[in-house]
């Protein structure tokens, strides 16, 4: 079987014209070479020089150097990209993430992760807990970052942070004016908007008011212009109501158990690739930086099983 370092020794020979010197160049005795020139050869079942001396090379030689080098070029890259891809310097990560996180803590992140690694191509999908976690379930996604699902099934939970739930209403709204942090009992009466995230809500007193509510927007931009326009109240994460528009507000809630836990999904038992690895570093760095700047708090202490 002819190996690629016999034919490194034989393009090295090629190219510089005798053994001593190539030799000298591959760090071995002009033996060794000799060997391997004669080995090859001997696989080949032809002459690669004309003479002796190395310094001519014969027909079959000519066609040898001119294939030996694309095979050694090409192997060579291959060995590259490997280490690349082992070191996260290349290679594909597909994330799935819920919106509040997307436009708060992605860009400057991804800004960052992208310019370390120009080889590493990212794809960003901007959905619902629900769906995330579908997502990174069936595998079309590496990883998810969203609200902890209430069923993990096959998934993986890392705690990044947890932001507690506010209330979001138009600013002509009487909520908007009570001068204190909104009880439950403020919301009897109220139209109440569900979505995705406000569906992790324990409290009794929000299960009893949301199975009366008659809307569901999982649209975070629809849900907070509803808001706006006196269709009704809704709650949100702080984090997803960081940047609200003219004539929304939001209004402290009183109940300070009712938080949003944002963890990191994968799917159980399946090995990150070093790309996702890397990513997941980042972003952990990232929340526990940024989480005293957006009034975040740190993940509980509980396992990540």
């Amino acid at each position: 079987m002819i190996k690629l370092e016999a034919l490194r020794v034989f393009v090295t020979v090629a190219e510089i014209g005798n053994i001593r010197d190539a030799a000298d160049r591959l760090g071995r005795t002009p033996s060794a070479i000799s060997m391997a020139l004669k080995q090859l050869e001997e696989e080949i079942g032809a002459d690669l020089f004309e003479t002796e001396r190395k310094n001519a090379l014969s027909a079959v030689g000519r066609y040898v150097l001119e294939t030996a080098r694309i095979q050694i070029l090409g192997f060579d890259r291959a060995i590259s990209a490997i280490r690349a891809y082992a070191h996260n310097r290349i290679g594909k990560l597909a994330v799935a993430c819920v919106p509040s996180v997307a436009a708060s803590l992605m860009p400057g992140l991804l800004e960052q992760f992208i310019a370390q690694r120009p080889g590493v191509e990212v794809e960003l999908f901007d959905i619902d807990t629900a769906s995330v976690a579908a997502l990174v379930e069936l595998g079309q996604v590496d990883l998810g970052i969203a609200g902890r699902p209430r069923t993990r099934g096959t998934l993986e939970c890392t705690p990044l942070f947890s932001d507690r739930f506010i209330v979001v209403c138009g600013a002509d709204a009487p909520l908007a004016h009570l001068g204190r942090p909104v009880e439950w009992s403020d919301l009897e009466g109220e139209r109440i908007i569900r979505n995705g995230a406000s569906q992790t809500i324990n409290a009794a007193e929000y299960k009893a008011l949301a199975e009366r509510a008659p809307l569901m927007v999982r649209n975070v931009t629809s849900l907070i212009a509803m808001a706006g326009s006196g269709l009704g109240v809704t709650l949100l994460p702080a984090l997803s109501a960081a940047r609200l528009p003219e004539g929304v507000v939001a209004c402290d809630l009183a109940d300070r158990e009712a938080v949003r836990e944002v963890v990191v999904l994968e799917q159980k038992g399946r090995s990150r690739s070093p790309v996702a690895s890397a990513f997941i570093a980042l972003i952990a760095e990232e929340c526990a930086r940024a989480n005293p700047v957006l009034g975040l708090s740190p993940p509980p202490a509980r396992s990540g099983a």
